[in-house]
């Protein structure tokens, strides 16, 4: 673990819904019960994964409110806190301030594609708003930019940015980053490279399959950061088929469903431009679970 122990995996929560599309308090709270049982090391809580752009402002304070209460410290939580506006995302992260959380998850400015130098003074102006870490979040494939490693490197130099997810599955950056900063903390944000990207010197993972198996990929991350490459190998094998089968639609609904599946939520429900999980995927994600649990 870091000194702000932020290492490890760090599920992207999902936000349960109940049939009628209003949110589902009482299966968010489970979850997060859920978690701390399972042995995973942290929560993000209102990122993509959790369809943070469906939900209204309040629906969002309710679901970050009742995961904080329900944690009661015992799990480090990030919040996602970015948009493609920075005045936005400044007062939002000012807003959040108060709250029991621990770090930022600043996603980079997406549909606008600004210039490297405007991501950089766009972090910049978000990394003033707030004392609390800063995890880049760096994910060309939703963004349509991508953050060089040499805008990173000028984005180390501030003291609370302490940190980059990286969903772009490229394995040379993580030894730039380490050469350029190794105290600055590396986060897969891929998970069927996560295992390769930690045995090389990541801190740990944000991740989509540990929604599902949070224990097992959990135990996988432990492995990989400290070295078992052995130990790792074999349970990201197992983990190998739910990591690219968790998208075989957009993320969450094979996660929500894998959830209902297990009886952890009540419902599989998404909210439109999503659409609930087609049944022609359905088989391909029972086989990626019995893999994982043989």
């Amino acid at each position: 673990m870091s000194s702000l122990g932020l290492a490890g995996s760090f599920v992207a929560l999902i936000t349960p819904m109940n049939d009628d599309g209003s949110v589902d308090l009482e299966g968010l709270k489970h979850l997060t019960k859920w978690h701390i049982a399972q042995g995973t090391n942290g929560l993000v809580v209102l990122g993509t994964t959790a369809e943070t752009a469906t939900l209204s402002e309040s629906e969002q304070a309710l679901v970050l409110d009742t995961v904080i209460a329900e944690n009661q410290g015992r799990l480090p939580i990030i919040v996602g806190n970015g948009s493609n506006c920075t005045r936005t995302t400044v007062e939002k992260t000012k807003h959040l301030n108060e709250l029991a959380i621990d770090g930022y998850l600043t996603v980079t400015p997406y549909y606008n594609k600004p210039t490297q130098k405007g991501m950089i003074e766009h972090f910049k102006a978000v990394a003033e708003a707030t004392d609390k870490p800063i995890i880049l979040y760096n994910v060309p494939g939703r963004t349509g930019v991508d953050l060089s490693n040499e805008a990173v490197f000028e984005l180390m130099k501030v003291e609370n940015i302490v940190a980059i997810k990286d969903a772009t599955g490229d394995l040379t950056r993580v030894s730039a980053m380490k050469k350029e900063n190794p105290s600055f903390l590396l986060f897969s944000g891929d998970d069927i490279s996560s295992k390769d990207y930690l045995l090389q010197g990541g801190n740990g993972v944000i991740t989509v399959t540990g929604n599902v198996e949070p224990a097992l990929m959990s135990d996988m991350v432990s492995a990989a950061i400290n070295g078992d490459e052995k130990q790792a190998s074999l349970l990201d094998d197992k983990l190998s088929l739910l990591h690219t089968d968790l998208f075989i639609e957009p993320n969450p609904v094979p996660a929500k469903w894998v959830l209902r599946q297990k009886q952890l939520i009540s419902s599989a429900m998404v909210r439109l431009p999503l659409l609930p999980l087609e049944p022609n995927s359905e088989n391909a994600i029972k086989e990626a679970l019995n893999r994982a649990n043989n």
